[in-house]
């Protein structure tokens, strides 16, 4: 029997797999679909908040501040794209205003540094491409970005170092109590373990209705983006944000950690948790909006619309907590939910703890990464690095200088990726300009080989997505 059957692979359940790597348990991660990251995560905004914009008091506040904090720790152990660039909320009339005075007041109350409010001049002379209506601006110095989907599987491929074990493509289909612990039945067969927890998220609600019916419901919202090239990343330097409302923090324009620039999202309340689906309309209202933050925008810029759906509930905060006797909950975890996850973790440890969970540290535990990432070496690096393995010297993604040997490396990490989306999560290869256009073919022939299949039964991501189609019956080359 497992001590801890972790439920869902985003980025909540992966620093919840890594914070319990830590001890001596026998924990195993499951996930529904075939990768880390696949589901909310993976178009995520990147954003991680400083922690002004919860409620003073509640679970959200304290666990943004903390996580905040622990995520910058972790980038740096565990070598992690990660940037402090700052943030604004700007106001553009006197009832944005009076948003900025009472966001600064919680900023002040959940104990976040360095906060202020600009006036609208101050903030033109640090971003001067700031509209002119802008009036002032709550200042937040320690907002930052990051890679979020590098950030989960980075914490997914340090815990399997330490013992974890990651099952992809089981979905759970039934929970029910047995002698000391929880029997959980899946697509991939039986997992018993004495305590469950419930990382889910957009299907939290359904895999708590297994177990008890729930007293939450998560209400899936899509939001839509523009990713813009390179060429227009060094519009902003800080995250800019419009004054939040009902619909959640509002439409924002950042850099991103590779150099992008990202516009949106959008907000908007869906039916089925799957839905990532964009559209035109939407997508004309998120460039319109934004465009009242940074006039003369340049559409023709852009180089990907996507959307990400995150789980909303119908409860004010996070729900964090022991629901039955070894069955922890980790629902209804929406923005700041990638900026908190550390602390989400850090706070279903103490949950266990006090459940009666004797943890005990493990006498070794790797807390550490290094990843080759050729683009970034100089002249010299480079040079020793490919004498030592000449992959490092075949370009295979011309965008963003992506190389064999960083492909290869990914297939050699405890969690190896099996599809072109896998690769491009735990890489960057296209990423780029063509989004795949030049870099695909060769990313699919690597994955064939490695995984000794053909080139037709490459994913591009989820299980179905074929990228390559042939008539049944006639050899392809």
């Amino acid at each position: 029997m497992l001590d801890v059957l972790i439920i869902g692979c985003g980025i909540v359940g992966t620093a919840a797999a890594h914070a319990l790597s830590r001890y001596d348990l026998k924990v195993t991660a499951i996930d529904r679909l075939n990768d880390i990251a696949g589901e909310t995560t993976r178009a995520n905004s990147g954003l991680i908040h400083a922690g002004y914009d919860p409620e003073p008091g509640t679970l959200m506040a304290r666990l943004n501040v903390r996580g905040s904090e622990l995520t910058r720790q972790l980038c740096a152990k565990l070598d992690i794209p990660y940037k402090q660039n700052g943030a604004f909320v700007i106001a553009f009339d006197e009832g944005d205003k009076k948003v900025v005075e009472k966001l600064y007041q919680f900023g002040l109350e959940n104990k976040v540094p360095d906060i202020e409010i600009i006036s609208g001049e101050k903030a033109r002379e640090l971003e001067p491409r700031l509209s002119g209506e802008v009036i002032c601006a709550l200042n937040v110095p320690g907002a930052a970005i990051i890679s979020p989907w590098e950030f989960a599987v980075a914490l997914a491929e340090t815990a399997a170092r330490n013992g974890v074990t990651f099952k992809l493509g089981a979905e759970v289909t039934g929970i029910k109590a047995i002698d000391g612990g929880y029997s959980v039945a899946t697509t991939q067969g039986e997992y018993k373990a004495k305590a469950v927890v419930n990382a889910a998220g957009l299907y939290a609600a359904q895999v708590h209705g297994f177990l008890q019916k729930p007293d939450f419901k998560i209400i899936p919202s899509r939001g839509q983006y523009y990713l813009l090239d390179k060429s227009a990343g060094n519009t902003v330097k800080r995250t800019i944000f419009q004054c939040p409302n009902e619909l959640g923090k509002g439409i924002m324009i950042s850099p991103t950690v590779h150099g992008n620039l990202l516009v949106g999202p959008s907000s908007e309340n869906v039916d089925c948790p799957g839905d990532a689906a964009t559209n035109a309309q939407t997508l004309a209202h998120v460039w319109k909006t934004a465009a009242k933050s940074i006039p003369g925008l340049n559409m023709r810029e852009n180089i990907r619309n996507f959307a990400g759906v995150r789980a909303n509930a119908d409860v004010d905060d996070f729900i964090i907590r022991e629901a039955a006797k070894g069955f922890f909950d980790l629902a209804g975890i929406k923005s700041p939910g990638l900026s908190a996850a550390p602390a989400i973790a850090e706070e279903l440890v103490r949950l266990m703890q006090a459940s009666g969970n004797a943890l005990a540290e493990k006498a070794a535990f790797t807390d550490r990464r290094e990843v080759v990432r050729f683009r970034y070496l100089d002249a010299e690096a480079r040079a020793k690095i490919i004498a030592e393995n000449p992959a490092y010297g075949r370009i295979v993604c011309r965008c963003e200088s992506i190389t064999e040997g960083e492909i290869l490396d990914a297939f050699d990490s405890p969690i190896p990726p099996t599809t072109v989306d896998g690769i491009k999560r735990r890489c960057h290869a296209g990423m780029g300009r063509c989004q795949g256009g030049f870099c695909s073919p060769r990313i699919i022939d690597l994955i064939a080989k490695r995984h000794n299949i053909a080139p037709l039964d490459v994913l591009k991501d989820r299980e179905g997505s074929y990228i390559v189609t042939g008539i049944k019956g006639v050899e392809t080359p």
